[in-house]
């Protein structure tokens, strides 16, 4: 079916950028400052390009997820306005209408407290290795177990997300706070389940066996329960400790935090303490100017008022958390959400083109 969409693709300069000299040139915040500016450009040049310039929705998986719901948090942020200036942006404003986000990697600061909460209890973790061999992809899977001191820094982080999660004073969809015991469990837990539980029903109802996954009990056609723990241990953890500020400043991540001569930084004062090799720490400003929740807790931009966030229930990129957290952020504050866990989605993303498609023509097509 023609849905009649003008799709924009912009290139935006990444972390391995660099320019003719040798020097990196697309390290944050680039990739958003790029974002903008092809939302400027395209508003500015509103009747020589096709479609509505009052419609512009944003859409990306992974690091694509977190730049399209970072451009849907931070319209007109003034945080970016001197390097935008600096491209010579075209006279335009550069907040969106509408945000579509598959498992966007994202709130990076609180992403390893975050896997530590919920992978607290996993030793072992689980990941699939690509190489490229003759131009031809290979992928092995390899498997191991967290360190001693792997272990003390997850119990560390663990405890480091309870505080975080709790002063955020989020609330569920009947207005009932979301909080975190001191042993992790508590209402937000639930609520995560809960959202885990109506993704299998749905998936049992289209005739989907929900018990391959350890913890999913049915009865007589319903998802009876579904047990935190086992379930977890059943899609197992993927990454080590810290799973983003790696300590070995090898991560994507921190290559993202790199500077225009750095390869690679820190960007969480925790791996910085425990940093195995020498290393610099990207500037709080700059890491948190990056975060989508940074504006969602402040009144420092215009923010997208319809958004559409999935995230896999097989995901084990991120912690279900760092999605919720958003999702429930962004319904707190009175704004149109639609968010799911889709269950058995593994680090995914336009899978769902058909529904993703509806959404937009809801949003879009005056009703008749």
């Amino acid at each position: 079916m023609i849905r009649g969409y003008v799709v924009v693709s912009a290139g935006l300069r990444g972390r391995t950028s660099k320019t003719a000299q040798g020097e990196y040139s697309g390290k944050a915040p680039v990739f958003v400052v790029d974002m903008k500016a092809a939302i400027r450009y395209v508003k500015f040049n509103a009747g020589w390009l096709p479609g509505n310039p009052a419609r512009i929705i944003t859409n990306g998986t992974s690091a694509g997820g977190a730049t399209s719901a970072l451009a849907g948090a931070s319209g007109n942020a003034d945080f970016f306005e001197t390097p935008l200036q600096s491209l010579g942006v075209a006279p335009a404003t550069d907040d969106i209408f509408a945000v579509s986000a598959y498992c966007p990697i994202h709130n990076l600061e609180h992403a390893d407290a975050a896997y530590e909460w919920q992978f607290n209890n996993l030793a072992e973790w689980h990941q699939q290795r690509y190489t490229v061999v003759n131009n031809q992809a290979h992928r092995t899977s390899i498997s191991g177990e967290l360190t001693a001191t792997e272990q003390q820094l997850s119990n560390e982080l663990k405890s480091a997300f309870i505080p975080y999660l709790n002063h955020l004073e989020l609330k569920d969809h009947a207005g009932n706070p979301l909080q975190l015991q001191s042993d992790g469990s508590g209402s937000f837990r639930r609520f995560i389940a809960d959202y885990l539980t109506t993704s299998a029903q749905r998936a049992l109802s289209a005739g989907t066996d929900v018990t391959v996954f350890p913890g999913v009990k049915v009865n007589n056609g319903r998802v009876a329960s579904l047990d935190w723990s086992a379930y977890l241990r059943g899609i197992t953890r993927m990454k080590r400790v810290p799973a983003f500020d790696a300590l070995d400043l090898s991560s994507p991540e921190t290559k993202l935090f790199g500077s225009r001569l750095i390869a690679a930084r820190h960007f969480t004062a925790f791996a910085q303490k425990h940093s195995a090799v020498p290393a610099q720490w990207a500037d709080a400003s700059l890491v948190a100017a990056i975060n989508p929740l940074t504006y969602l807790t402040s009144h420092q931009s215009q923010i997208a008022q319809h958004w559409r966030i999935r995230h896999g229930a097989a995901d084990r990129d991120t912690a279900f958390a760092i999605p919720v957290i958003l999702a429930t952020k962004l319904q707190n504050l009175g704004l149109d959400v639609d968010f799911a866990l889709p269950w058995g989605r593994p680090h995914s993303g336009d899978y769902d083109l058909p529904e993703l498609f509806d959404w937009i023509d809801n949003l879009c097509q005056p009703a008749t």
